[in-house]
């Protein structure tokens, strides 16, 4: 497969596993600011909102202090804003559209009616007037797009590049997601000990990756900070954990290896190999922001190596 298409797929994918991460995030914290809070703790989950996608400083440079109403649109509707849910569908489907023949038509028609539905809804003002209902929305056009990828599609290269972009964006999200939640939490906690609070903190983390339900089969009790954690970083069982988005990395890049991609199932395999044997007390005891600073890092240094081994003419 030529550079440039991979390129176009895999980039698809990502876009659009982003779009839904940003719904998923969006959608909890809307939630969040539910709970009674003064002023400058409501600023405070704004932010730790707007560093969960990187964009605190592009935020405050366009708007100021966070308001509700302000991060929501920008994260979500704002054409400007590379990151946003419009922008994911738009890149997405410019992508899809470059490649369109090697997509099924139900693939294609999927992301392109998508990107249509979008335009549609924050243009008839979908967001302001129903928030929830616009993210599900997001949600479930991204769970079909995969879905029909995965019952039409063919498995040859176009395919295992998509869901190569699917979990490689799907580990950067939890991992980065995960760090800003902890200390969020944290500060929120000792700042206002109150365990009801504490439990809406942590079982809103399980929500937000559809955790909640497989996290009560796990462990059948209480919810607790050291259990959320070990389920969404070492549980493979867990979809949307780190290491099940690693496990499937790694399968999917063994589908597609060539003579240039040896440093990248090197690297991927050893932390596939980390996490396998990983322990979470360990983990806890040494510093959680320590380890997951530096799984995001060797999750960017992935994603590097995947465009130096697939993608270099791409650019």
């Amino acid at each position: 497969m030529l550079s440039r298409t991979a390129d176009h797929i895999y980039w698809m994918a990502r876009y659009l596993e982003r779009a839904e991460n940003t719904a998923r995030i969006v959608d909890i914290n809307l939630k969040s600011l539910l709970l009674p809070q003064g002023a400058e703790r409501q600023r405070r989950t704004l932010r730790a909102l707007l560093r969960s996608v990187e964009l605190e400083p592009a935020f405050a440079a366009k708007h100021g202090e966070p308001a509700p109403e302000t991060v929501i649109a920008f994260l979500v509707a704002d054409r400007d804003n590379p990151s946003s849910i419009y922008a994911c569908l738009r890149s997405a489907r410019e992508n899809a559209r470059a490649v369109r023949g090697l997509l099924t038509t139900e693939w294609w028609e999927t992301i392109n009616h998508t990107w249509i539905e979008c335009v549609e809804q924050l243009g008839s003002d979908a967001l302001a007037s129903d928030p929830h209902g616009f993210l599900e929305w997001v949600k479930s056009r991204v769970h079909l797009a995969r879905g029909v990828s995965i019952g039409t599609a063919m498995r040859d290269d176009a395919y295992y590049f998509s869901r190569l972009g699917t979990f490689l964006e799907r580990a950067d999200n939890v991992a980065r997601m995960l760090d800003v939640r902890f200390l969020d939490i944290e500060q929120a906690t000792a700042d206002t000990p109150d365990e009801i609070d504490e439990f809406y903190y942590w079982t809103s983390i399980l929500t937000s990756v559809s955790g909640m339900e497989i996290y009560h089969k796990v462990y059948r009790d209480v919810v607790t900070p050291e259990r959320v954690a070990e389920l969404l970083l070492l549980n493979p069982a867990m979809p949307r954990s780190l290491r099940a988005a690693i496990d499937d990395f790694c399968m999917t890049l063994d589908k597609l290896k060539n003579a240039a991609s040896a440093e990248c199932e090197r690297e991927a395999g050893r932390l596939r190999a980390e996490l396998h044997y990983a322990d979470i007390r360990k983990i806890r005891a040494q510093g959680l922001h320590a380890f997951l600073n530096e799984s995001l890092e060797r999750v960017y240094a992935l994603g590097n190596m995947v465009s130096r081994a697939f993608m270099m003419s791409a650019s």
